[in-house]
């Protein structure tokens, strides 16, 4: 078993998370003890952001950072204590709240699907969705 970062680039449909992870700087801090929970957008998520998007964010790293950060919840949550969460929010490492609903599967912010689940690493899990999540 590897660390969140290891995991994410050992299955190949990370690049754009790793390469806005390493330009934000926080490449260390998803290395570290954690436990972390990582709504992990795939590549083809990225894709769906508007044209020039992901291109703006990477300049204004700021603003990379705190979105970034809004894919991370602090301590390790698996999918079955997730599905409880219906109606709920929960804290994000950047202070804010991302909404979770479980009619039909898991949806954050009633926009992004969580796909896959519980890939369970060193320092937390992963979970991949298919939509980038912005903070309001």
């Amino acid at each position: 078993m590897h660390n969140i970062i290891d995991t994410a680039a050992e299955a190949g449909s990370f690049k754009t998370l790793a390469t806005a992870l390493t330009a934000a700087g926080l490449v260390d801090t998803l290395n570290g003890n954690g436990p972390f929970t990582v709504f992990a957008p795939t590549d083809d998520a990225f894709k769906k952001l508007p044209a020039g998007k992901l291109e703006s964010l990477l300049a204004d790293v700021p603003q990379l950072k705190s979105i970034l950060t809004y894919h991370v919840v602090a301590g390790k949550v698996m999918a079955a204590d997730v599905m409880g969460l219906n109606g709920k929010s929960a804290k994000t490492v950047n202070g804010s709240d991302v909404k979770i609903s479980t009619d039909g599967g898991v949806k954050l912010n009633g926009t992004s699907n969580v796909v896959k689940t519980d890939i369970e690493c060193t320092n937390g899990v992963i979970h991949v969705i298919d939509s980038v999540i912005i903070p309001a």
